[in-house]
Order: C-alpha cells, then sequence, then structure tokens
C-alpha cells in the first residue's frame, strides 16, 4: 500500500511539474513573451505590417519588434543618468573630464544652466527613462501600426519633424510655405533614441519631465499612463490625444512591458 502511494504521490508531483512546464503561471507567459520568445532583435529591420491579416498577431508583432529596440535605448539612457548621479556624488571638486562630460550632457539635452549644481541638477531631471509602454503606445498611434509611408520609407516611427531640405521625406499635404520635412533613420532604433531625446529636452514637454522627477523623488514607479499627461504638446488635439495614448496603453497591456531596470536610480 504505501508503495503504490509513493508511486501515485510521484506521478502526480511529476505531472504538476510538467504541467508547469508548458503551462506557466500568468506572470511567466508575459515573462516569456517579452524576453524569451521574442522573434525579433535589436537589429531587425521594420517588417511589412501592412501584409498582416491577424490583427492580434500584427499587435503582438509590432510591440516586440520595439521591445529590444526601446531597451536598449532606455539602458543608454540610464546608463547617462548613472555617470551624473556619480559626477553629482564629487561635487563640488570635479575634475575636468567630468566638467566636459557635463557639457556635453548639457548640450544634448539643452540644459542652459550655467551654474555646475543647477546643471547637474536640471539635467537628473531631463536624463531618464521613457517608459516602454508610453513609447509603444505612441509609435502605434503615430506609424498606423508601423505601416504609414513614413515607418516604413524612412524609419521614422513617431511622426518627428527635421527643417533642413533634404533631411527627410516631404509629406504630401505640406502646402504653401511650408518646408518641413518628416525626419529619416537610418534605423528605428535612432527614431526611438531621437524621440526620447525630444521628450527629455524640448520644453513642450516640460510637465512630462516633472511628473517623472515628482516619481523619482517619490519613490514610485515611474508609469507611461501617468507621464501620457505630459504630453500636451505632442498633438494639436491636445487632451483628446492624451487620453487616445492611455487608453492605447490600457487596452494593449502594455504595461507588462516596463522592466523592473528602467525605474532603477
Amino acid at each position: 500500500m504505501q508503495i503504490v502511494f509513493s508511486i501515485s504521490l510521484f506521478l502526480l508531483l511529476t505531472v504538476a511539474a510538467l504541467v508547469g512546464v508548458f503551462f506557466p503561471s500568468q506572470t511567466n507567459v508575459e515573462l516569456t513573451l517579452s524576453d524569451h520568445s521574442n522573434p525579433f532583435t535589436l537589429n531587425s529591420s521594420i517588417p511589412d505590417f501592412s501584409t498582416y491579416t491577424d490583427v492580434r498577431e500584427k499587435k503582438q508583432d509590432f510591440f516586440q519588434f520595439l521591445q529590444p529596440k526601446i531597451k536598449y535605448a532606455n539602458d543608454r539612457i540610464l546608463n547617462e543618468r548613472r555617470e551624473l548621479i556619480e559626477i553629482q556624488s564629487h561635487f563640488p571638486e570635479l575634475s575636468n573630464s567630468q566638467l566636459k562630460r557635463l557639457s556635453q550632457l548639457a548640450e544634448k539635452y539643452e540644459v542652459d544652466e550655467t551654474e555646475v549644481h543647477d546643471r547637474i541638477n536640471e539635467l537628473l531631471v531631463r536624463v531618464d527613462i521613457i517608459p516602454a509602454s508610453l513609447a509603444m503606445a505612441q509609435a502605434a498611434n503615430e506609424s498606423a501600426w508601423g505601416t504609414s509611408r513614413f515607418a516604413q520609407e524612412g524609419n521614422n516611427l513617431f511622426g518627428q519633424w527635421c527643417y533642413v531640405k533634404g533631411c527627410g521625406i516631404i509629406p504630401l499635404q505640406r502646402h504653401g510655405k511650408q518646408k518641413h520635412e518628416v525626419a529619416k533613420f537610418d534605423s528605428i532604433t535612432d527614431s526611438i533614441e531621437s524621440y526620447m531625446r525630444n521628450l527629455n529636452s524640448q520644453n513642450a514637454y516640460k510637465k512630462l519631465r516633472d511628473l517623472r522627477a515628482e516619481a523619482r523623488k517619490d519613490d514610485i514607479k515611474i508609469t507611461g499612463l501617468k507621464l501620457a499627461k505630459g504630453l500636451w504638446g505632442y498633438s494639436t488635439r491636445r487632451e483628446a490625444y492624451i487620453h487616445e495614448i492611455q487608453a492605447m496603453i490600457k487596452q494593449n497591456k502594455l504595461q507588462q512591458y516596463n522592466r523592473t531596470v528602467e525605474n532603477s536610480h
């Protein structure tokens, strides 16, 4: 009897283990989708999303295509942030190389403060991550899920403009004296990094940066839903645009793509 019970228990535990392997928990499913089963890499070129017939598959591939690129861009920002924190820890006794690095970052993020202390503090507000959920929702919205002419021909997912002749693609709806072009990038990653730098430097997105700085100060998670409130200047649709981006984050459960590392100080 004891032998039969032991064998039954062994079989039960074996089945349970197999179930755990083939039918993981919801948390593990999200982790698998996000990290281990992604068919796209950092260097993957943009697929022709217009050929997809299955909407669910199209959305999943769109987000998975973006994920490693957004992570790469945020990791680079976090490295800059760590540099700043290290420099701050040595203030006011800064080396020439540290002062030079501050000047480089100030130029990149368009910080005008001349006093070193003020420059560091303002840079710490600007040099910070953009949640994957926000970047993904805006990319989907601005590029019609990667199918727009500008996405396919210019690797531009965020509708970014440029003003030097030949810098991008001339939009068909450009009229009169308008001279802007839609920026063309060598890669989608370049487009993402430019988008993040715009949010982190342009005056129009000061509210977004302030909301993020408040989250840092209160030691709470930085989320796309919250930072979307700072996108008032991104579209002429203003509040309607903000609500649309927030709805896209919720409906597509994009918070699952936010990584814990993105919220490190």
